[in-house]
């Protein structure tokens, strides 16, 4: 049996993928690694694409679009492999981008997950925004990186190359336990897009698993190919997504606060897009506030589900404070000078 299953989910990505493949076959070695393309009901071509210029590719087909973590979770439940690497299509790879993962997969069995160092595939010296070095998330559930604050993102100059504990790693290139994965229920669907690997990972986390950022492996990631970054859509998957994963992850000590906070800072934020004229991304707000408090009920189950598996309270890789104030108001902009203790 191969070791890893290389798990590429696409929708309408053939130009992308034609651009990217050849990097992500090149690197991978055909004895240690499948290569898994699950394709979400895409309609320009890209099934046929692959077939002719990618028959060693692995082929999955979904009759229709299911959104990034449904569309994983069916790749997932039809790989046998020990470990696999969900990879956005927009991700070019580096030699050896395997082995150092790998290692430390196999080296430490309480290490379920392992993000490599992402930089950006625009800018290439840089860091890349979703994911950057390593994931962490702040007590209001606003999540940032090694190498990126809010949407400041630093040049990568060796500053965070030693491997780290992480909050969690980057859906864009998330190495995983196969069957860690399965047991503890995958990502959750109904957040379609955004954030649903963060919530994932919080919940790993939580039970006692150990999530690492191993930066020795480098790949490059265009980021936001799909929708781009003030998209109304993103907005509200973002901010009702965020609150989801806040609802059924925090502990219940903490969990009035934070959501009366977040209340304000979330209307905060929609005053500011129509401040700025982005009237479509407020009403964005507004709509994915009004979607979270219709989920909140059928949603109860699950979070007294995850409240009673947790095992680490507070989790270490949790900022204990406030990454807004810290940024706008102590001007502190860079991960060195905010990092969890």
């Amino acid at each position: 049996m191969k070791k890893v299953s290389i798990v590429i989910l696409n929708w309408n990505g053939k130009t992308l993928m034609e651009r990217f493949l050849p990097s992500v076959l090149a690197h991978t070695p055909e004895a240690l690694a499948e290569i898994v393309v699950a394709d979400n009901g895409s309609a320009d071509g890209s099934a046929e694409m692959l077939r002719e210029k990618f028959p060693s590719v692995r082929l999955l087909l979904f009759d229709r679009n299911l959104g990034f973590a449904e569309g994983y979770n069916r790749a997932m439940a039809a790989v046998e492999t020990p470990c696999a690497v969900l990879l956005n299509s927009d991700v070019e790879v580096t030699p050896h981008w395997l082995d150092e993962p790998l290692r430390v997969l196999d080296a430490h069995p309480d290490v379920v997950g392992v993000q490599p160092k992402i930089r950006s595939w625009k800018h290439r010296e840089r860091f890349e925004y979703a994911g950057a070095c390593g994931g962490f998330i702040d007590r209001y559930g606003y999540p940032f990186c090694r190498g990126r604050i809010l949407n400041c993102v630093e040049e990568d100059r060796g500053q965070y190359d030693r491997p780290v504990e992480i909050f969690w790693a980057s859906g864009a290139c998330f190495f995983i336990r196969t069957d860690v994965y399965r047991r503890e229920g995958g990502l959750d669907a109904v957040f379609f897009a955004h954030q649903e690997e963060i919530d994932l990972c919080w919940r790993l986390r939580a039970r006692g698993y150990r999530l690492l950022c191993i930066p020795q492996s480098v790949v490059y990631h265009v980021g936001g190919a799909t929708l781009e970054a003030e998209n109304p859509r993103k907005t509200f998957l973002n901010f009702r997504n965020n609150l989801l994963m806040i609802y059924k992850n925090m502990p219940a000590g903490a969990l009035p606060r934070v959501m009366r906070v977040r209340r304000w800072l979330d209307y905060l934020a929609a005053g500011r897009f129509l401040l700025t004229g982005r009237l479509s991304c407020a009403w964005a707000i507004v709509r994915a506030r009004r979607a979270f408090r219709r989920l909140k009920k059928a949603y109860r189950p699950v979070r007294m589900e995850n409240l009673s598996c947790v095992s680490i309270d507070p989790i270490p890789e949790m900022l204990p404070q406030n990454l807004l104030l810290a940024c706008y108001l102590k001007r502190k902009k860079t991960f060195a000078e905010i990092e969890p203790e």
